[in-house]
């Protein structure tokens, strides 16, 4: 039964047990009314305590429902039922109380939390508003500012703050339903509750400075359209009586369940979570792994560093003479540096992270890794040199990565005697705070190296993505073949600017042109460089981007690139656009204007249609995996569900 009730000298305890993580579905729903009923109807019972079983407090609806018809009895309606219930009800919260499991949970007359709890309502997320009275009480219980940045910007917040804040009465600091009960049969013997709704609203101390807040949210979410519901449905509770707020709420709620975008956002959603769920590894147990080594301390390298350290990892970084290790350790104490000072860590972290790091020259240290990153220089002959090093220094069971963003990790694997300990692990950057992470997979890698990935991942609280091997593996390859089409429309008719203000209208966060500034057009060129023995003398080629290069100009770090840089400003420079229409005309191209929509349906087709090449060649298990991977490498609007999506190719294939 998901829902059941024990009573014990007057104090009633109600279970929800709908594992794995206490999903509010139909079932529990009933079972809270039944509940409700059968604890109204005892003359025994004077308090209640809601409790759930397992790992976590209720973390919200089922998503199994969305999509489908609501079925009664509606979650509104049951939280009407406990909090107008005459005897108090104390909610026991540990683990998560997320979205409409915070909405119970505020429903309820008390809260105590365990400390490690965390509490939000994360329904923006996924296109919608809290549809139960989420938005009406919160404001009740804690500052209108807070209550806007719960609500609109989906974070939750732990349980001290929220302690601090008034979203729950009081913490546990030993057994959680113990003091629960303790707190409801207070409440019952002396009268001290109040149902939520009854409490007057608590209005933000400065009225302008909440509607700024709100003008910011709106701004930040872009083309998105749930944060600014959330944030309207706040004001509503500000100004409206309460009956009439939770209308409007629950009325924005339907709209926003059956727009394109919630299905989009939920798509994306469900893909996040099964991109390494396949049958090949199950029941495989990963690698131990309580420390790592990266080899190379330059951006990426100590990017990768950083983000073992924030992940509690004891962290080694090699380096090939004394000065660039001390380079590479400056680099990540940096990181770390910066992480602090946005009160991301702690003092006491940070220093506890400073001593489980260690930049050296020299590869005698790294029998103590686990697992072994190299992150140096693009190069085929020197990452071989580099495994081979590896391979006589490391233990036989480490597993050995390579964070090659192109290269083929087969021929890597080749370096060291026993291949199936080798596998790529391309992070983008800066890593530490890049969430995709690209798994590669070699022919030959064994099962648990696959595993250890995947543990490493979900450790760095990453997303990974499994990648056949090909020439920039899923993310870059399709970048690549996106980027040749904005070439193309340079030579066509198009100038970087009008190209990079098509895509951010269209809620990319950083055009092409920009993003080859910031990264560097050096990178890019020595790919090119790399590549052009193999190129196909039939392809097209533009040779703008080399031109550029030649002449020095290499994006942000030198002042010139795409685009003139005057004093951190990125402005047209005539110089470029007097080149393109060299190029154009030594072509003998007629130039043509391009609207915005037809710049952006050009890249989309290009991005939809390399994305079936890769679906084709098995570097991509399935359409979702490209979605999520363009979603988290290159900021593919989420609220648009990923460019295979919108093609109507983003089913699963079988693992």
């Amino acid at each position: 039964m998901s829902v059941s009730i024990t009573t014990e000298s007057g104090m009633a305890t109600v279970t929800i047990d709908n594992p794995p993580c206490n999903a509010l579905n139909r079932a529990v729903r009933e079972g809270l009314v039944r509940a409700v009923d059968a604890i109204e109807g005892d003359p025994g019972v004077e308090a209640v305590v809601l409790r759930c079983a397992g790992e976590t407090f209720a973390a919200g609806a089922d998503i199994g429902e969305f999509g489908q018809p609501l079925r009664t009895p509606h979650l509104p309606d049951v939280l009407h039922r406990i909090e107008t219930c005459p005897k108090p009800w104390v909610a026991a919260i540990h683990g998560t109380a997320l979205g409409g499991g915070l909405e119970l949970a505020m429903a309820c007359h008390l809260r105590v939390a365990d400390r490690q709890a965390r509490l939000g309502l994360p329904e923006v997320t996924l296109g919608l508003i809290p549809g139960a009275g989420g938005t009406v009480r919160l404001p009740r219980l804690v500052r209108a500012e807070l209550a806007m940045d719960m609500a609109a910007g989906g974070k939750p917040i732990p349980a001290v703050m929220a302690q601090e804040a008034g979203l729950v009465d009081a913490l546990a600091d030993g057994d959680l339903l113990e003091q629960a009960r303790r707190r409801a049969a207070q409440a019952a013997r002396d009268s001290a509750w109040t149902a939520t709704l009854a409490r007057a609203v608590r209005q933000p101390d400065d009225r302008a400075a909440l509607d700024a807040r709100a003008a910011k949210i709106r701004a930040r979410a872009g083309g998105q359209t749930s944060p600014g519901a959330a944030a309207a449905a706040i004001f509503n509770a500000l100004d409206l009586p309460a009956e009439q707020a939770l209308d409007a709420e629950r009325a924005t709620f339907l709209a926003l369940r059956d727009d394109p975008q919630a299905e989009a956002l939920r798509h994306v959603y469900l893909a996040e979570r099964d991109t390494t769920r396949i049958d090949r590894l199950k029941n495989v147990a990963p690698r131990p792994c309580t420390s790592i080594a990266v080899i190379g301390g330059g951006t990426m390298g100590a990017g990768i560093a950083a983000a073992g350290l924030l992940a509690g990892l004891g962290v080694i970084m090699v380096e090939r003479d004394t000065a660039a290790a001390e380079a590479g350790r400056a680099r990540v104490a940096g990181i770390l540096d910066g992480s602090r000072q946005r009160g991301v860590i702690s003092d006491r972290q940070h220093a506890a992270m400073i001593s489980a790091f260690r930049a050296t020259a020299g590869y005698d240290v790294l029998d103590r890794a686990d697992i072994v990153i190299e992150a140096v220089f693009e190069d085929m002959e020197v990452k071989k040199q580099v495994f081979r090093a590896l391979d006589a220094s490391t233990r036989p069971d480490a597993v050995l990565a390579t964070n090659t963003s192109y290269l083929d990790v087969d021929e890597i694997a080749c370096a060291v005697a026993n291949p199936s300990r080798v596998l790529g692990l391309h992070f983008f950057s800066p890593a530490h705070i890049m969430k995709l992470l690209e798994i590669v997979v070699p022919a030959k890698v064994a099962d648990d190296v696959l595993a250890t990935g995947v543990a490493l991942a979900g450790r760095l609280k990453k997303i990974a993505v499994f990648a056949g091997i090909c020439d920039g593996f899923i993310a870059n390859r399709i970048m690549s073949a996106y980027r040749r089409e904005c070439e193309y429309m340079l030579e066509d008719g198009a100038l970087p600017w009008e190209i990079d203000a098509a895509m951010t209208g269209f809620g990319l966060p950083m055009g092409m042109f920009q993003m080859q500034d910031l990264a560097g057009l050096d990178i890019s060129w020595a790919m090119r460089k790399r590549q052009a023995a193999t190129r196909d003398p039939a392809q097209r080629y533009v040779e703008i981007a080399d031109k550029l290069c030649e002449r020095g100009h290499f994006g942000r770090k030198t002042g010139r690139g795409w685009y003139l840089y005057e004093n951190g400003t990125a402005l047209p420079d005539p110089e470029v656009e007097a080149l393109i229409l060299s190029d154009s005309r030594r072509k003998g191209i007629t130039r043509k204007a391009f609207s915005a929509d037809e710049i952006m349906d050009r890249i989309l087709r290009t991005m939809q249609s390399e994305g079936e090449k890769v679906l084709a060649e098995g570097i991509a298990r399935n359409g979702a995996d490209i979605d999520v991977v363009m979603v988290n490498a290159y900021g593919f609007p989420r609220w648009l569900g990923g460019p295979m999506f919108l093609a109507g190719r983003a089913g699963t294939t079988p693992a």
